[in-house]
């Protein structure tokens, strides 16, 4: 008996390791360029990890760039990914502007691209990755309307023009609110997404009308930064702010109380499913086209469950 447990050890170690022998040959001598729009986001910066991480895991090589939310930059960046001969891109547009050049640039190398929450509608890549933000921002709303029976006076700091994101989640954030009659009464947009232009746009938007009651940051960084804009003014009213991403930073404000709610994306889940599309689309196997997430409305109510196990 011993002798046969001992076999049978054997024999399942053997296929374990020929099976994590397998998952690292997958990308064995293959090299993937990850280009990001702007690692000063943490929603960006997570994906990076969960890229590079799975990528690993896979045996690839990860050649990664941070085009710092200038289009111009990541034209360049590309380009030399590109000359680098990549196996596969998966891109996250710096922005609307001259997004489609590093998509042509690709197919005309023979480069598959994976876009990961933004796309370009002129030349989209092989296959589109993101969160559903129009669903998402639309029970964010309604949650809103909720929150304050259908009263008060809403301003909306949104993320860079033009993109996927920016589109999609005014257009969500505009549909929950009209729900309940709510309107959007001071919209201004951001080149970064970032806290620092959230805090700014929102002092200013507060010192035009100090009677607004809901801001709006269509990402957790513009959002944690007009709580902040709040709480220095002081304002005689509850002013209800929410942003989206679910950034770890946001999940531990909403639960502190800083921030009131954020829509919590499957993150780390998106760049799993860029390397595994980049893996099936090497292997000759087709992908979707559209490969959509789920995001979570999150509260205090359930930040903690996010800040135990990112999805």
């Amino acid at each position: 008996m011993y002798k046969f447990n001992k076999i049978m050890m054997a024999a399942v170690a053997g296929i374990a390791l020929t099976a994590s022998s397998g998952a690292w040959a997958q990308g064995q001598g293959k090299k993937i360029g990850l280009a990001v729009a702007n690692l000063q986001a943490e929603f960006f910066n997570m994906i990076k990890q969960s890229v590079e991480a799975y990528g690993k895991e896979k045996g690839y090589t990860i050649v990664t760039v941070d085009a710092k939310g200038d289009a111009t930059t990541q034209v360049n960046q590309i380009q030399d990914l590109i000359a680098q001969k990549v196996d596969a891109l998966i891109y996250i547009p710096a922005g609307a502007t001259a997004a489609a050049v590093p998509v042509r640039a690709a197919r005309a190398a023979k480069i598959p691209v994976i876009n990961v929450d933004r796309n370009v509608a002129s030349d989209p890549g092989d296959t589109f990755i993101y969160g559903q933000s129009v669903a998402a921002t639309t029970e964010l709303g309604k949650w809103l309307c909720e929150q304050t029976k259908g009263k008060g006076k809403a301003v909306m700091i949104h993320g860079q023009k033009g993109t996927t994101p920016e589109v999609e989640r005014t257009k969500g954030f505009t549909a929950g609110l009209t729900s309940c009659g709510i309107k959007i009464t001071q919209d201004q947009w951001t080149e970064r997404w970032a806290a620092d232009e959230g805090n700014k746009i929102a002092q200013d938007m507060l010192q035009r009308d100090p009677s607004i009651n809901i801001i709006i940051g269509q990402a957790d960084g513009i959002a944690l930064g007009a709580a902040q804009a709040v709480k220095l003014a002081k304002p005689a009213n509850k002013v209800w702010v929410v942003g989206f991403d679910g950034d770890m930073g946001a999940l531990k404000a909403v639960q502190s109380g800083t921030l009131d709610a954020t829509a919590t994306q499957h993150t780390f889940t998106m760049g799993r499913m860029a390397v595994d599309a980049v893996t099936a689309i090497l292997a000759g196997k087709s992908v979707p086209k559209d490969q959509p997430t789920d995001a979570k409305v999150t509260t205090k109510d359930n930040a903690g469950q996010f800040l135990t196990a990112h999805p």
